[in-house]
């Protein structure tokens, strides 16, 4: 069963989704919350594998609850944000917290619960396009220091996979690039996420553009 904790500020949707999950087989509804303030302390206690993050909301949003989750709990669920807008400072402030990617609220309840299963297994809910868009028209200026001090303890090889990440490649194509396996790229990304402290793909190519490994409008050949 993946257990869901779902986190809207408006009682009529909260009710709608949650109930929408229950009636899905495999999932089960282990919680719901109005607010930020109270998504942490529901989380903190209930270890959904899931949250269903809405993103606006008064008080504390949801990039703040995104990134105090992930912090507090042990082990840290995957988080799945929910937003009327498609490309806004919050959905990429959650990126960076470390959610696991975005859907509308408009998205078919087949597609949003597909979604909930894919972030439940691991993955990244976001298309490279869509990440690379989002960090390009957020991410502050570059600071001008080289080699960047937040990744020094990183191997050369797992500077260039960082690299590489933020330019949108699969863990195939960089191998494929580096004339290595992919398993070998898995490795060393899983290496590089935990020296940084990163918890999504997300959060990858987030700091490449932040430390300036890529440049916004960069497009490797």
């Amino acid at each position: 069963m993946i257990s869901v904790l779902v986190v809207d500020d408006q009682i009529l949707i909260r009710a709608g989704l949650a109930a929408l999950i229950r009636a899905a087989p495999g999932f089960e509804v282990v919680g719901e919350a109005a607010d930020g303030d109270e998504a942490i302390a529901l989380a903190v206690r209930l270890r959904p594998r899931v949250v269903l993050m809405d993103i606006r909301m008064p008080g504390l949003d949801g990039a703040a609850a995104t990134a105090r989750i992930l912090a507090e709990c042990r082990p840290a669920p995957r988080v799945l944000v929910l937003t009327t807008f498609d490309l806004d400072e919050y959905i990429y402030a959650a990126l960076r917290a470390g959610a696991s990617g975005f859907l509308l609220k408009e998205t078919p309840p087949e597609r949003l619960l597909s979604a909930i299963r894919t972030v439940a297994d691991g993955d990244t809910l976001l298309a490279p396009s869509i990440t690379r868009r989002l960090v390009e028209a957020y991410v502050p200026p570059a600071r001008p220091e080289r080699p960047p001090p937040e990744l020094a303890p990183l191997t050369a090889r797992e500077t260039e996979i960082l690299r590489l990440v933020g330019t949108g490649r699969s863990n195939a194509a960089i191998a494929q690039a580096l004339f290595v396996s992919e398993g070998t790229v898995k490795t060393h990304l899983a290496r590089l996420m935990s020296k940084l402290e990163l918890s999504s793909r997300a959060q990858v190519v987030v700091t490449a553009y932040e430390t300036g490994l890529i440049v916004p409008g960069h497009r490797d050949p």
